[in-house]
């Protein structure tokens, strides 16, 4: 089984846009969630001796699956989280993608490779490799359902590990759907289960003795409750948590593709984007200008359930008193709403909502909205745009917009995220093989890419003497032995070094 079926309390989950019911599921208690991790253990040794040809080969039918099932998938996702249908395909494409790269490119990156011992150790034969944690625990948020877990559970199968996946509850049906794929491919046992449930049955995946490494994507302050359970047992975790993203306009900027992006950047998904705009810094020459074309694009933007909608509404509804007092902060201390306002909150939908002149104190330049708000800026140079994009405890990722290739990649170098893209919006989540993750409160370790490969995985050193040779770490060395050793060691490393 890829669920964990020991509950009788259950929950539903609810379309956010009309209040239906999608589905109803267990909640997981402590008892259920270690019986799915004693049967991940098993799974564990069993899918690590398969092998990396193996296990290639059977998460790339998985992501034959996934893809067969992919507008299944899009309409759940349209259902739990309210966001639209394309958007939804768009997504689960995303994640087909990152199954594919981690599933191609494992035992490249993990498979055992010789170093050179240096030669000090000549005589040594030395080997690296990555053997898989064992069994890793994913609890995974609702705003990509499919895309941000995938990041964690395809690279920790494909590094040989099992996986008790744990999905919001405002999208368990997602997590579900992805277990039934798998297991479909993989019958033979469970490599993949899911836990559904509330706070506690993630804090029993985390605070379990029984999970290897925990992979978190959340709010910071949860983050904080699952790293002090994962203490308990000084469980790993590489946590997701967050951000307060930043988009730089330059003066050289081409002005009708930065508004573009700037403003999918900060609407799509009503605003639930980790790596959403949420503010933009434009330099003062091309203020007015970038400003007249953000504003006329977002005018026309409506929030629906509909085909035609540009975003769906706030999946979580108490998201939506945190965005209403960003609004109402930014407002009474001074600045401007050139696009909707407070009264643009209307339960369960955000209207497009885009502030000026607003004060660096105020919450919604400081905290994490997450609804589709935004705030511009006028800054005189691309040092103070720098600074200000800079001024948050958040550090996720940004993008920049310029003509000058030397100026975006000296500001991108110098803007403190784990991610910048220049000229576009979010370029490097489409890019399988480039790490994905914060700094700050944003969180830290990385998924995606060879780092998210090397996330799930343990280095294991090891040497092989090949011949005798001086033995140096011996109760029997002897003077001259040294005395050559201090020679050589002299005579290779003494030198003076000269510019």
């Amino acid at each position: 089984m890829s669920v964990a079926t020991e509950s009788t309390e259950t929950f539903a989950s609810l379309n956010p846009a009309t209040g239906e019911v999608v589905g109803e599921h267990p909640v997981h208690g402590a008892a259920a969630v270690a019986q799915a991790l004693g049967r991940a253990r098993e799974a564990a040794g069993w899918w690590r001796a398969l092998g990396w040809k193996e296990r290639r080969l059977r998460l790339l039918n998985v992501k034959g699956a996934l893809t067969r099932n992919l507008n299944r998938m899009a309409e759940l996702i349209h259902q739990e989280t309210g966001k639209p249908v394309q958007d939804a395909q768009l997504e689960t494409i995303m994640a087909i993608s990152h199954l594919d790269w981690a599933a191609r490119n494992a035992r490249k990156i993990l498979g055992p490779r010789t170093v050179y011992p240096g030669l000090m150790a000549i005589n040594q034969r030395c080997e690296l490799e990555y053997q898989p944690l064992g069994v890793v625990g994913v609890i995974g948020p609702w705003n990509y359902p499919i895309f941000t877990p995938m990041g964690s559970i395809a690279y920790a199968l494909a590094a040989g590990n099992a996986v008790v996946f744990k999905p919001s509850e405002f999208t368990p049906g997602v997590g579900l759907l992805l277990a039934e794929l798998v297991e479909g491919v993989v019958p033979e046992h469970p490599v993949l289960q899911v836990v559904t449930g509330l706070g506690p049955t993630g804090a029993a995946l985390a605070s379990s003795p029984d999970v290897d490494k925990i992979a978190f994507t959340g709010s910071g302050r949860t983050a904080k409750r699952v790293m002090a359970a994962c203490a308990e047992n000084l469980t790993p975790i590489v946590a997701e948590c967050g951000g307060k993203d930043a988009c730089i306009v330059d003066s050289d900027a081409d002005l009708d593709a930065a508004a573009d992006a700037a403003l999918w950047g900060a609407m799509s998904n009503a605003g639930q984007t980790c790596i959403g705009v949420e503010r933009i810094y434009v330099l003062d020459d091309v203020y007015d200008r970038f400003l007249g074309k953000l504003t006329d694009k977002a005018k026309d933007l409506r929030p629906g359930f509909d085909r035609e909608a540009a975003y769906g509404p706030i999946t979580m509804p108490g998201q939506l008193d945190i965005i209403e007092r960003h609004i109402k902060d930014a407002l009474d201390k001074g600045g401007k709403a050139v696009v909707g306002g407070a009264e643009s909150v209307r339960k369960p939908y955000v209207e497009p909502v885009v502030l000026t002149d607003v004060p660096d104190d105020s919450s919604a330049v400081r905290e994490e909205t997450f609804g589709p708000t935004i705030t511009v800026h006028r800054v005189k140079d691309l040092d103070e745009a720098v600074e200000k994009a800079n001024g948050t405890g958040y550090g996720l990722a940004g993008t920049i917009f310029s003509g000058s290739r030397a100026r975006a990649l000296d500001a991108a170098r110098r803007m403190r995220s784990g991610m910048t893209s220049i000229n576009a919006f979010a370029a490097f989540a489409q890019v399988a093989a480039l790490p994905f993750g914060g700094v700050g409160e944003s969180g830290f370790g990385r998924i995606h890419g060879a780092d998210g490969l090397r996330e799930f995985a343990r280095p294991k050193a090891i040497t092989r003497q090949r011949f005798a040779t001086m033995n140096l770490t011996s109760f029997g060395r002897t003077e001259k032995e040294m005395a050559r050793v201090l020679g050589l060691i002299n005579m290779i490393h003494g030198r003076r070094y000269k510019r």
